[in-house]
């Protein structure tokens, strides 16, 4: 029996197609269904490489009983990634009516969307203590036949709640904010395997590197160690792929051993950033060796043909969660021989009873000596030897935000591991999304899916992108990088910021209209798009010296202050935006007919977050005099000239790079 969903693109939504349930897309189309008939709206919120999303569509969505239980309603199906706007609304309101979120994300709304009842997971009948999906369809299904006026409001009520919860509000951007942020982050810190709170544990790497900077900026070396604790734990333990490569999702113990299994590009190329600040500060090859396995998992197994990363591996195959990546004794035995494989479990603790369901997840946590090298033939054996089993899923959306995290932590993994692959992959990958995912009027395009890209841009798409236009610009110091990245902030300003109250909201102000336009100022597994405004904005007001980009900076810095006051952990990516402002920066212009080496190889061995960095030659002067007029000043010679400003003041232009003193 085929549903609404045959012709959608998303893998999630058309792993749902053959499903009993008559399931529609968000779209008109459902709601004018719903207020014809007079019926209330199920809907069901996921992603493709969701595990419980899978439980819980076998148990329940693949069962007729259940289907017809659900004729009762319109049923909508939703792919999160695909529409972060509809999740951030509906799950705002599961947080509110339960206190807790997740996904699968299960919301009974009324015809006018506004939501009633909401929850997550629910097993097909009750067990436990936990109600069942078969006993809440008959009871809602109930209540919207005999009482529907006290259902309709509650919708009213929870509705007019989350707007008043949208309402922003404002504070002062100081070195204190910054501070408590630490001291609770700290406060939750475990001391013996890193991360933070209780299991289970999630990488937050975006918190790793403000600590990183913090540790910097105030002196605080305990800083430092907090984030090297959490980098190196995750490294040895499960949730790192020891033979294929790149992070899973989460762990689901303290000790970062038994991971959820699915692979997210988010998570990878966020924590190859991290890795990569980590090697930058410390010379310790160990992480720049992680960074390499994590870039070159991405390449191998994330990397679409034509251009740009896909989404994300699922957790499961053959029905059952982690079984592509485990190993036993006897299975190393026969692959590479009694010595090396008893080599193996000695370095990787493989056991014959196993660390998981019987079998063995690799990991190095406590051991001393080395593992074998990424290029050992023996870890290749296994790699191919994995492969031979059925392939992981493969959620093979091509999103605009993720990539471009994607652009920004390979083309600093290309500057900062000396691998010019890297750097041709960050500017392969954006020349793609330029390609395909900007429409005819220069809007952005949010995904692209087999060919076809759909969705308007939110807000993640114009920070991140121009943040990583930013990046290549530093790196590359090709003008047209900076050029598009000042363009892309003034139409992120333009379609989304809240004119009235400061802040930007998810959605451009001529997007479908929701209940209410969410504006997401807290970091979740990917710093929120606010708080990457705030550090586009900063990072242009120093490129361009325009008094416009410093004046927005600030509006979002006193929005986001206000925001983070609640609990500053949950917005460490603003945080770090506001650290540019509030400590002491350097803004160097360089000019000549090359780039200095010296320079280059400064930028390379130092993150260098206090320094802004501009080149002037006779072939852009022209461009960067109408981005950055205040350059005009400067004359280019053949031989380098260095013009460096810091703290409000100019120092003499000097000749040589050891004359800046910026060791």
């Amino acid at each position: 029996m085929s549903n609404h969903l045959q012709t959608e693109t998303s893998p999630y939504l058309l792993q749902h197609k053959d499903n009993p349930v008559n399931w529609f897309p968000w779209n008109e189309a459902a709601f004018q269904k719903a207020r014809s008939e007079e019926k209330p709206i199920f809907l069901s919120i996921g992603y493709s490489t969701c595990h419980w999303c899978h439980v819980m569509a076998r148990e329940s969505f693949e069962d007729p009983e259940i289907a017809k239980l659900l004729s009762d309603f319109v049923c909508i199906k939703v792919d999160r990634e695909e529409r972060p706007e509809i999740d951030a609304v509906y799950m705002a309101a599961c947080q509110a009516m339960t206190g807790s979120g997740g996904w699968p994300l299960t919301v009974f709304l009324t015809p006018e969307k506004e939501p009633f009842f909401a929850g997550t997971y629910f097993p097909k009948t009750s067990r436990y203590g936990q109600t069942g999906l078969t006993e809440l369809l008959e009871q809602i299904s109930l209540l919207w036949h005999t009482d529907r006026n006290r259902l309709l409001e509650s919708g009213n009520r929870i509705t007019a709640f989350l707007q008043k919860m949208e309402e922003p509000a404002f504070g002062t951007p100081d070195c204190a904010l910054l501070l408590r942020g630490y001291h609770l982050l700290l406060q939750s810190f475990d001391e013996t395997w890193g991360g933070f709170g209780t299991a289970p544990k999630f990488p937050t790497p975006h918190n790793l590197l403000f600590l990183m900077e913090i540790s910097r900026t105030e002196q605080l070396p305990e800083a430092f160690r907090m984030a090297e604790v959490t980098l190196k734990s995750m490294a040895v333990g499960g949730i790192f792929d020891h033979i294929g490569g790149g992070f899973s999702r989460y762990s689901t113990d303290e000790t970062w051993l038994i991971p959820h299994f699915e692979k997210m590009l988010y998570d990878n190329v966020l924590l190859l950033v991290a890795y990569l600040e980590a090697f930058q500060l410390t010379g310790n090859a160990f992480y720049a060796d992680i960074a390499r396995r994590t870039a070159d998992y991405l390449l191998k197994e994330l990397a679409a043909p034509n251009g740009g990363f896909f989404c994300g591996q699922d957790a499961d195959s053959e029905g059952m969660e982690g079984k592509y990546y485990l190993l036993t004794q006897t299975e190393l035995i026969h692959l590479l021989g009694q010595e090396d494989a008893i080599e193996f479990s000695r370095l990787y603790n493989i056991t014959q009873t196993g660390n998981f369901e019987g079998k063995n997840i690799p990991n190095r946590i406590g051991q001393k000596k080395s593992g074998w090298e990424q290029d050992d033939p023996r870890l290749r054996a296994l790699s191919q030897y994995r492969k031979a089993r059925m392939p992981l899923s493969l959620d093979n959306k091509i999103l605009l935000s993720w990539n471009s995290w994607a652009i920004l932590a390979f083309a600093k993994a290309g500057q900062i591991l000396n691998h010019p692959c890297y750097l041709d992959t960050a500017v392969y990958t954006e020349k793609f999304l330029a390609e395909n995912l900007v429409d005819s009027d220069g809007r952005l395009l949010l995904c692209t899916c087999k060919g076809r890209a759909n969705c308007p841009g939110q807000l993640n798409d114009y920070a991140v992108y121009a943040l990583a236009l930013i990046e290549l610009y530093r790196v590359t110091f090709d003008i047209h990088h900076l050029e598009k990245a000042i363009l892309l902030a003034e139409q992120m300003i333009q379609f989304f910021e809240d004119r009235k109250n400061s802040g930007y909201f998810m959605t451009a102000h001529d997007a479908q209209e929701l209940i209410l336009r969410p504006r997401e100022t807290y970091d979740g597994a990917i710093p929120s798009g606010n708080a990457v405004a705030a550090m586009v904005l900063e990072e242009l007001s120093f490129l361009t010296g325009e008094l416009s980009f410093r004046e927005a900076a600030d509006r979002q810095h006193r929005f986001l202050a206000g925001e983070a006051q609640k609990y500053p952990p949950a917005h460490c990516f603003a945080l770090s935006a506001m650290a540019k402002s509030l400590y002491p920066h350097k803004e160097l212009v360089c000019t000549g007919s090359t780039v200095p080496e010296e320079l280059r190889s400064y930028l390379k061995s130092h993150p260098a977050h206090d320094l802004t960095v501009l080149y002037k030659s006779k072939e852009n002067e022209s461009i960067l005099s109408k981005l950055a007029p205040f350059t005009a000043a400067y004359p280019v010679s053949e031989s380098p000239r260095y013009y460096l400003c810091e703290n409000g003041t100019c120092h003499a232009p000097v000749k040589t790079f050891q004359e800046l003193n910026l060791f």
